[in-house]
Parts: structure tokens; sequence; C-alpha cells
């Protein structure tokens, strides 16, 4: 099943977006992660391969923008009734930062309903002209603004961005499963402050622990997890206006986020091609969990084999990954009560003993049938 393609009447209504082929959103659940630092270098990496790319910081009470670059003008002014957005080395801005009674530091003092108002009238009231990707820097968290945003334009795919201690799993499988309650696949995970590496160091020291990217691969099958230094350089340049990777080319962190923009690219190049094709399953009483790959080939898998595999922190420890869940305690007649593909590389399950935080990469889904064959 290819990915399901969003389309809202909103975009084809404003002439602002018309001509965005892409919307990419750059995600946390909390901040401090440094969501808008990896949303800047992320755009001027997709800028610097030759892509036409906007940005927009839709952070009402905390914008960032303003701060993590200096466009050499900031005067708003509108053309046939559409707001013109900064640029800045090639690239398009708009941040409510850059709104005059807010570009002086004050405080953004509004309720829910004004922000998610002041939101679309940017996102959609902006002149962005004929855009390849448009990057959109998501306030930190899950909440009605977040959930408005993602209503609002038919997102193409998102990033989600953590710190590598085991609390930050928590916060990326609420937004992984905030997105695909959208329609909206996440397709990289950028691990940022996940190590330290000192100039005499020739191997990188992990101070928080190893962190959670391989726990993402495991239990979501995002293969896209990249991981970033905890660097002073790269949170000083963005205090100084100036992006990381526009005056750093061969630094590793350049590379770390080439690697990113290349991946997430080709992602979204699956997508619009249509060549995302994931299998489908349901129950078959008498055959168990029946698993139709995209070549036609059919798999039956015991629903009790499948949920004794589960891979939630409810079932594993986060920190060391030993087995909490006992194999005895899985009834043979256990069967799911939902299946529900969980975006492009996995599928959830709600089991019938009430167990409802399954999720299940097709490559063990793969595995599992390949065995019970």
């Amino acid at each position: 099943m290819a990915n399901e393609q969003r389309r809202n009447p909103l975009r084809d209504k404003s002439p602002g977006l018309d001509r965005v082929r892409h919307l990419l959103a750059v995600s946390s659940c909390k901040g401090g992660v440094g969501k808008s630092t990896v949303a800047i270098n992320f755009a001027c990496t997709l800028a610097r391969m030759g892509h036409r790319v906007g940005i927009f910081d839709a952070d009402v009470y905390g914008p960032s923008l303003p701060t993590v670059v200096r466009p050499e003008t900031t005067e708003l002014f509108s053309r046939n009734e559409l707001i013109v957005p900064l640029e800045y080395e090639g690239i398009k801005l708009m941040s409510f930062g850059f709104v005059p009674q807010m570009a002086g530091g004050g405080a953004a003092i509004v309720r829910g309903p004004m922000a998610t108002q002041i939101i679309n009238q940017l996102l959609t009231g902006t002149d962005w002209g004929e855009l390849d990707y448009l990057v959109i820097d998501m306030p930190p968290g899950t909440g009605d603004v977040q959930l408005t945003l993602t209503q609002l334009v038919p997102l193409t795919a998102a990033i989600i961005v953590t710190t590598p201690q085991q609390l930050s799993f928590v916060d990326v499988v609420k937004g992984i499963q905030m997105f695909q309650k959208m329609k909206v696949p996440t397709v990289s995970v950028i691990e940022n402050m996940a190590y330290f590496k000192c100039d005499e160091c020739s191997s990188k020291k992990y101070l928080f622990g190893p962190g959670v990217r391989q726990r993402l691969i495991d239990q979501f099958g995002i293969k896209n997890a990249f991981e970033l230094p905890l660097l002073p350089a790269l949170s000083e340049t963005g205090d100084t206006g100036r992006p990381f990777v526009l005056d750093h080319a061969d630094h590793s962190v350049t590379t770390e986020f080439q690697a990113l923009a290349k991946a997430t690219l080709a992602e979204v190049q699956k997508m619009e091609e249509g060549e995302v094709a994931v299998p489908s399953t349901r129950f078959v009483i008498g055959r168990g969990i029946v698993v139709t790959w995209p070549d036609g080939r059919e798999q039956d898998i015991d629903p009790a084999v499948l949920r004794r595999r589960c891979l939630c922190a409810l079932c594993v420890d986060e920190r060391t990954g030993a087995p909490l869940l006992d194999p005895e305690s899985i009834p043979e007649d256990i069967y799911p009560a939902d299946l529900s593909p969980m975006g492009n590389y996995a599928i959830a399950i709600r089991w019938s003993d009430g167990h409802d935080s399954s999720i299940y990469p097709y490559d063990v889904i793969a595995e599992l049938a390949e065995s019970e064959g």
C-alpha cells in the first residue's frame, strides 16, 4: 500500500502555497533539543544541493528563525495581497518573530485559537513562489497547535529531532503517533547531542548512553536515523545567525546533514513516484495473521508468536534490552483486535488481551513469516 497522500482544499485556495511541491515538517515533542538548529541547517543543506527552499517558523510563542539567521533586511511588505518573504542565502523565510511588533523581542501573549490563526495567515498568506521544499519548523509538543497545523496543509513527511536520553524515546513515539494519525509518514529521526568528541580524541564518547537510534530501527523500522555531536560550535553559529553548514563544508556534522537530506529526499521521491509498497495484513480464523506482500505472496503468522516478540517498553526493558514479558503468560488463542499501518515501515497491533503498544517493523514480520513457513 503506497503512502496515502493527503489533499486539503485550503492549499489549493492559497495562491501563496500553490507552487510549493513538498512541505517537510521538522518536529520535536519537547523544547531544548535543538530542533530549530536542525531545521535551518537542514534547509541550508537542501539549498546547497541545488533545490529551491523556504523555511517557515511555526512557533508563535518562541520563534527561533530571527535568531538562527540574520537576513540583510527584516522589513515585511505585501504584494498582490500576499506577504513577501524575507531571504537569506537564497532561502525564503517567514516567522512571527519578523512581524514588527515582535521584532523588538516582545512576548506573544495569545490564546491557542489566535496562535492558530496567526500560523494560518503567515503560512498560507505568504508568497512562497516556486519551491521544491518548504521546511516547517514545528512548535514543540503534540497539542492543538501542532494538530491544527498538520490539518491545515498536506505535509509530505516529517523529521523528528530528539536527544539520547531514554526519556526522549517516549517523546519520539508520541511524535510518530501524532503524525501517523494525520497520515504523515515519519521518514527520518535525528538524535542531537548524541556524543562528544574532543580535539585529541579518536573515538566518540556517548555521555548519555547509547541513545535511542537502534530502538527506533528495531521497533519502528525507521532506517533513516542519524546522530549529531554535542558540539559548541553548532549552537554558537545558531546564536550568531550563521548556520553551521554554510561555513564548514568539510566537517563531519555537515556530512551528517547531507546524509539526512539525501535519505529524506529519497523517501519523498519514493512516495511521489508511488514506489512505497508495503504489505497488507488481516486476521483469518484458522490461519492467523495473513500477510500479503506487494508481489502477491501470502504468508501466515501465528498471533501468539508475534505477540511474544513485542518490543514495546512494557515487554522489553528500555535500558538493558532484557525481556520483561513472560512468554508463558501469552495464551495460544490470542488474536489481533486491530491491525493498522504505522508509517511506511511498521504495523501497529492492538491485541485481544488489551495490550495496545505493539509495533512491528515489516522486517520483523518477514523474518517471522519465513521462520514459520
